[in-house]
């Protein structure tokens, strides 16, 4: 009979450890904070290091007797289990918050003395040096969860993404960020107006912001103005070009040395029949043609300055017309006269 019981508790302690080995995974670190200047503080009012535990699973899990430690030299397999519980911080009996339920968390204080409160461990923390943080079963020789917390700033802490149970996901959590005793993946709901005034309480970013707009409109401003002052310059060019009309002094050119020629070639026409008029004739009449062409021509013509006209005696017959000097000039008779008007034709 005693050998029966005795086959039926083996069996029965068998049959346990698969569930007790699948509740002690369910338990993992969560976020751990080695150097605490300004974050959370303690009944006591003081600062430590601080480890966060997590139960992943929807079950509830007393962790009780559970040991936490730093110390790596755990690890050697050789090392009897008294000499690795000396090495340890166990989490003591007679809390309520030891005993975890689904996606439960609590917080242990690191570095502090077991007398102040159950969430109170010896465990060494040295944060000016890469920290191995692990978790062990209660019979201090299963390794239940284990973590390297890098050299992190003060007020820092180093976290698990999302409480997704995952070794490899960890992240550095800004001082803003850390999340002791709570969910490491929270929402939270922030307007703009107040994410804003979070990342720049001194209005130095609005300030540069607003003095970038008003330099930008004034230059915007600037280039429209100039755009507009040279389109209206070459507008007002156009114009000017447009009314001076400098196709009408060509033609005008054009018509003049045709008539000149005209009457040119009538006035010699009826020198060679008369036979008697000088050569100085024909020049004094050509000279007179060209003349009034280039009045004509100046009178039209745009950019150029008409003088007033002198006399200069340069057509002056006396002293043009040398062989004809006498006392006395005689009458010019009527066949040697310049033919004007209708005589032309």
């Amino acid at each position: 009979m005693k050998k029966l019981r005795l086959l039926t508790g083996v069996l029965v302690a068998m049959a346990s450890l698969p569930m007790l080995a699948q509740m002690d995974a369910s338990i993992k670190l969560n976020e751990v904070m080695t150097h605490n200047e300004n974050s959370l503080i303690d009944e006591y009012g003081e600062r430590h290091a601080w480890v966060e535990i997590a139960n992943i699973s929807h079950s509830t899990y007393n962790i009780r007797g559970m040991y936490l430690t730093t110390d790596r030299s755990v690890l050697d397999k050789k090392m009897s289990v008294p000499e690795r519980v000396k090495r340890m911080s166990q989490i003591p009996n007679g809390d309520t918050r030891t005993n975890l339920s689904g996606q439960q968390l609590v917080v242990f204080q690191l570095g502090s003395s077991p007398a102040q409160g159950a969430l109170h461990l010896s465990v060494p923390v040295d944060a000016s040096q890469p920290t191995w943080i692990a978790l062990y079963n209660g019979n201090a020789t299963q390794l239940i969860d284990s973590i390297t917390v890098p050299v992190i700033a003060a007020d820092q802490s180093f976290a698990r993404i999302a409480n997704n149970g995952t070794r490899s996901d960890w992240e550095v959590k800004s001082a803003d960020r850390v999340t002791p005793g709570i969910q490491n993946q929270t929402v939270v709901s922030e307007s703009k107006i107040e994410k804003f005034k979070r990342e720049d309480p001194y209005g130095v970013g609005m300030a540069v912001m607003a003095m970038g707009i008003v330099f930008f409109c004034l230059a915007l401003l600037w280039i429209t103005f100039t755009l507009f002052g040279l389109l209206m310059r070459h507008m007002e060019t156009a114009k000017k070009v447009a009314h001076q009309q400098p196709i009408k002094p060509i033609t005008k050119t054009v018509e003049k040395t045709i008539e000149v020629g005209h009457k040119t070639g009538i006035i010699l026409q009826e020198g060679l029949k008369t036979k008697g008029i000088d050569k100085e004739v024909y020049m004094a009449v050509i000279g007179m043609a060209l003349k009034q062409y280039q009045d004509d021509v100046h009178d039209v013509e745009s950019g150029i300055i008409t003088i007033k006209s002198k006399d200069t005696g340069w057509d002056d017959e006396y002293s043009q017309m040398t062989q004809f000097h006498s006392p006395i000039l005689p009458t010019m008779p009527q066949s040697m006269k310049i033919p004007t008007g209708p005589e032309l034709k």
